[in-house]
């Protein structure tokens, strides 16, 4: 899956747009079967006057949960893709796990139910 990349108040360079395809957390996104959608958002917050500004806002949508949101600000824009884009491939693993289980348990109390009624 591509991701859809925008940059906002600068030029997205091509090193940066690869620096953010070759995250290892980006990896682990694509090989999800349950990816919708991935938007990778780089708005400069304070524009030429500088500061703590580099902000990455990941955006995706899984199938059949709610749509993730994460954000980072830091001094450096690749720190603050690695950091949001990492938090974002924890918290997808850690949903399709949970939703994993609560597809089991369902099952399993279907087969219980079903079991009983016979």
């Amino acid at each position: 899956m591509q991701p859809d990349i925008h940059a906002r108040g600068f030029s997205l360079t091509g090193a940066l747009e690869n620096h953010i395809q070759n995250r290892p957390g980006f990896t682990l996104l694509q090989a999800s079967s349950r990816m919708k959608r991935v938007r990778i958002r780089l708005p400069d917050l304070n524009g030429p006057r500088g500061g703590v500004d580099n902000y990455c806002l990941v955006d995706i949508t899984l199938v059949g949960l709610p749509v993730l949101i994460v954000e980072d600000v830091q001094s450096d824009m690749y720190t603050a893709i690695d950091c949001a884009i990492g938090h974002a491939a924890r918290m997808v693993k850690r949903r399709l796990v949970q939703q994993g289980s609560r597809r089991h348990q369902q099952a399993a109390q279907h087969a219980h139910l079903h079991a009983a009624g016979q």
